[in-house]
């Protein structure tokens, strides 16, 4: 007979002290935090290609899979005595409260509600000085701290860049960026005509740099413009490869000419403008 009650949290709990216990799995006791750090960046990265082609049949289930990451990763720290999963739901109930307080003024979670409705950007600009305050509360040296290596080179950018701005050490309105960037195109021509590998590469960062500065100033995620932009030259390039199946012959037979006429075909195709 099929099990008619939902499974909950301390199941999922006892579930994984299980896998780790005497007679467990083995794959799962011989992990450690570092190893399955590759297996939370895939299980996040599923989660949004799940979100961005909007797959809620299988939402469910990728969200699932990233929450067992969390409750692995609290079951190590628990082996060794470092905190319990408990305590990482009151560490985060106790720093949303303390980071709503448009929300829960009382700072207790089961007062009531505030009676006036706040601005999104009065919101946002909230929970950044409270953080900024959280921040300051913790021995720091620099601005730049606290931000973690290991994220994504352009999310990196983007924080970085905003931390300076929190400061004053930003350009006052997109034209000094838009400027900026004509710079960086002048410095990477000049790196190009060099042969220089290194100044090459040097100065084609700079360009990326500025590039995600412009996304910030204009109230855009950088990574999500690019991930679009991935789907659009994706999307395009597959009419571009059904063209030249169709035709019978091969890319090889093509010139750059002829091929870019099949991708301005896949552009009308999707009813945007001209390049």
């Amino acid at each position: 007979m099929a099990n008619t009650e939902r499974y909950t949290l301390d199941d999922l709990l006892y579930l994984m002290a299980r896998l780790r216990g005497p007679g467990g799995c083995p794959w799962d006791q011989q992990q450690t935090f570092q190893t399955i750090v590759p297996h939370t960046l895939e299980e996040v990265y599923e989660v949004i290609d799940t979100l961005e082609r909007e797959d809620w049949s299988h939402l469910k289930d990728e969200l699932g899979d990233l929450l067992f990451q969390v409750v692995f990763y609290a079951r190590l720290a628990e082996e060794q005595q470092l905190f319990h999963f408990s305590e990482i739901i009151d560490q985060l109930v106790t720093k949303l409260l303390r980071r709503h307080p448009h929300v829960f003024p009382t700072g207790r979670l089961r007062d009531s509600m505030a009676t006036t409705e706040a601005a999104v950007a009065d919101v946002n600009q909230q929970w950044e000085r409270i953080k900024q305050q959280e921040r300051g509360a913790r021995e720091r040296h620099s601005v730049m701290d606290e931000i973690p290596q290991a994220l994504p080179a352009l999310n990196r950018a983007a924080k970085l860049q905003k931390r300076a701005a929190s400061v004053g050490f930003d350009w006052p309105d997109v034209s000094g960026v838009l400027n900026k960037l004509e710079e960086e195109i002048a410095e990477l021509r000049e790196a190009l005509a060099s042969g220089d590998p290194a100044a090459i590469e040097d100065e084609t960062g700079d360009f990326l740099f500025a590039q995600v500065n412009l996304c910030r100033h204009l109230n855009l995620d950088p990574e999500q413009a690019l991930r679009g932009a991935n789907r659009k030259f994706e999307r395009r390039f597959r009419e571009v490869e059904k063209q030249v199946a169709a035709s019978g012959a091969d890319f090889s037979d093509y010139r750059l000419e002829q091929l870019d006429e099949f991708w301005e075909l896949a552009k009308k195709g999707e009813g945007e403008h001209e390049r």
